[in-house]
């Protein structure tokens, strides 16, 4: 089996939860080097990766054929640039880069170099989105007329983390970070949107950036698709609402590999590695061909993250599809920009001028 070597460029959360164990346990792929500026924490589980203390210093020294820039998105671009320069292919977590320009930039260096860029957009690999994503493709509901996506969370409190919560610095804010993971699912799912009306503001007060959004998508055939998040959501609701004439999904957010991964769960090579659930996830109610309701509770299969990194090995061995391009996801990132736009406005705003 062909082996890639890679460099992971931080050893924070998204490194030892998201990254670090599938490249361990995937035996397609060696984790040659790590940056840790002060400390050496990667050594206990992954003794045979290079400590660096630098991603200049990685970049340039390291033997990797990957880069993996896990850092805060402010760093995204002089990181991605870097290793593309330095003549390395790339994975960069969501949300890319902080705005448009800096994501078509390093595309279109990718591009010239001859080098993939992928964006790390792992949710597409959970459960509940799966699960919605075949409901819709088994018809049941219909042609779709309205669609909820939301994703909440129970945070009153302002965490430390600098590059997340000052409103001074671009790429800060939920609609950056858990926006684009909405976002993407709802692009996967219905394609690109002719406009949208969005409110983004901070429920915390404005010395914090924004913890809160509302942003409704326009589709032709007069969809609509509304995408909400909030930190001041005490109790669980439904994160995916659809609507179809012929009948209603509700869906709830049960995808539990983050809390796992966190707990210390080993992800597993070719097979599913997540604990089973034990009771039903979502709620269909459709009208038969009988014109007779059907009102049934279902159950959503395991994810796997793992999945991602299969496909970007299988894109580097084989040249298959390469998950998440970075073309792909700049889509995203102008729904990003429209909607600030148009929260700063307080109108509809046209995404053909985006």
């Amino acid at each position: 089996m062909q082996l890639v070597k890679v460099g992971l460029c931080a050893f924070g959360m998204s490194g030892k939860v998201f990254h670090a164990p599938f490249l361990k346990e995937h035996p397609g792929f060696f984790m040659t080097a790590v940056v840790e500026r002060t400390k050496q924490e990667s050594k206990s589980k992954y003794p045979v990766s290079t400590i660096y203390k630098s991603v200049a210093e990685m970049v340039q020294n390291a033997d990797i054929d990957l880069v993996i820039v896990n850092t805060p998105v402010q760093t995204h671009f002089e990181y991605v640039k870097m290793a593309l320069e330095a003549g390395k292919n790339v994975i960069v977590e969501k949300p890319f880069t902080v705005d448009v320009s800096e994501a078509e930039t390093l595309v279109k260096l990718a591009k010239e170099k001859n080098l993939f860029l992928s964006v790390y957009q792992n949710r597409r690999f959970d459960r509940d989105y799966l699960q919605v994503q075949n409901m819709i493709a088994d018809g049941k509901l219909g042609t779709l007329k309205e669609v909820e996506i939301r994703f909440d969370r129970f945070r009153t409190e302002p965490s430390t983390k600098e590059h997340k919560e000052n409103p001074q610095l671009k790429g800060s804010g939920a609609l950056h970070d858990l926006g684009s993971h909405l976002i993407d699912q709802a692009t996967q799912l219905f394609g690109f949107p002719e406009k949208l009306f969005a409110d983004v503001f901070s429920m915390k007060g404005s010395a914090f950036a924004n913890d809160y959004f509302e942003i409704l998508l326009f589709y032709k055939n007069d969809l609509r698709v509304r995408l909400k998040s909030s930190v001041f959501s005490k109790e669980a609701r439904y994160a995916y609402i659809l609507h179809g004439d012929n009948g209603s999904l509700l869906q709830e957010r049960s995808d539990n590999q983050e809390n796992e991964l966190v707990g210390g769960a080993i992800p597993t090579f070719n097979e599913d590695w997540t604990k089973p659930r034990t009771e039903p996830d979502g709620i269909l109610n459709y009208l038969t061909e009988n014109s007779e309701t059907e009102r049934t509770l279902t159950s959503s299969q395991p994810g796997n993250y793992m999945n991602y990194y299969q496909e970007i090995y299988e894109h580097i061995v084989f040249r298959s599809a390469l998950p998440s391009t970075g073309s792909e996801i700049i889509k995203n990132m102008k729904i990003i920009e429209a909607a600030l736009e148009s929260s700063r406005q307080g109108k509809v705003v046209e995404l053909k001028d985006y």
